[in-house]
């Protein structure tokens, strides 16, 4: 699978022919997932202004053609949706990834609590609760564009810092009411998400979940924590697949960075609730993507940086496996072989 990776080129929310190119590519090299990245609910829950959105009919008729090419070359096309919360109004990493201000088409920001993500950034404005009602209304209404364009999956973003992260997290969720406070509450508007989402994606269509495991901060969210939810969401019977990250909702956490390092995040989880999983990070070499799969520590392998320098990752990594090549007959004199 390819996994969500924000390009930080769209105009308002639109997906253009950059996306098209970017995905359709992955498509042709042979990926059998093909994921939009972050797409986002509404346009305060962007994480900067080139972000991609899906809250209008305008937006989910370009994302159709995508879905369709996708889907054309034997791949299936799934769409990862979000809100970033308070680490929403950012640039793009290329310019600094700081906090944008009004003067430079920033906006407010919202999140569970008055926290701000870091040094620099402003305190969000805490939600009400018709601000939580909006959130999973909004995620309905874009599940629902997402459904007619044309997407075959469906992943809900509760990681990396962005908005049902910081709901479930105790470092950035200091509520007193009912999110907030035990676990029960914190998982609340996760939960309570993907069964709304639920009422609209169809039962035959798997739904994945993307969670930062461990905020890998001393407090924060932890493993014991993704294998509670893990449960619940497994005895629900509503969602496939966990696809299991970690950290990007605290400044001081610490991850030590080398190829497989959330390996056992995903082993954990799928070995502890019985639900399927998906392992991402630095796996960039063919015999471990292969190894993942057979020693049961994940169902599904994510890539990310692999992908992005080489389209054709996958038709490489199968002729290194002794597998049946299907390379696109427009590309058959190519000397792959």
């Amino acid at each position: 699978m390819l996994s969500p990776m924000c390009q930080y080129s769209a105009t308002d929310g639109m997906p253009n022919d950059w996306h098209f190119v970017h995905l359709g590519s992955r498509a042709v090299g042979g990926a059998g997932i093909v994921f939009t990245e972050a797409t986002h609910i509404d346009p305060i829950g962007r994480i900067t202004p080139n972000c991609l959105g899906l809250w209008n009919s305008q937006q989910a008729e370009a994302f159709s053609r995508i879905a369709r090419f996708v889907h054309d070359q034997g791949a299936v096309p799934g769409i990862q949706l979000g809100h970033a919360g308070r680490k929403a109004s950012t640039m793009p990493p290329w310019k600094g990834s700081k906090p944008l201000s009004p003067a430079d088409g920033g906006w407010d920001t919202i999140g569970p609590s008055p926290l701000a993500f870091a040094k620099g950034f402003a305190p969000p404005r805490e939600m009400t609760r018709t601000d939580i009602s909006d959130v999973t209304d909004m995620m309905v209404r874009s599940t629902v564009l997402a459904r007619d364009a044309g997407f075959k999956i469906l992943e809900i973003h509760a990681a990396h810092g962005y908005l049902l992260h910081q709901f479930l997290s105790p470092l950035s969720n200091k509520r007193t009411d009912e999110y907030g406070g035990s676990f029960e509450n914190r998982t609340r508007l996760l939960l309570d998400t993907i069964s709304a989402v639920r009422t609209e994606w169809p039962d035959d269509l798997p739904l994945f979940v993307r969670l930062s495991v461990s905020d890998c901060v001393e407090g924060g969210w932890d493993v014991s924590d993704s294998v509670a939810l893990a449960r619940i969401m497994k005895a629900s019977g509503l969602v496939d697949l966990v696809d299991c990250s970690s950290g990007g909702n605290d400044p001081a956490q610490k991850i030590s960075i080398y190829p497989g390092y959330q390996l056992s995040l995903s082993e954990q989880v799928r070995k502890q609730a019985q639900i399927a999983t998906g392992a991402v990070g630095l796996l960039h070499g063919a015999d471990l993507c292969e190894q993942i799969v057979a020693n049961g520590q994940a169902d599904l392998v994510i890539l990310g940086r692999a992908l992005l320098a080489e389209p054709y990752w996958p038709l490489y990594a199968a002729k290194k496996l002794r597998a049946t090549i299907n390379w696109p007959v427009q590309y058959e004199r190519s000397d792959i072989y």
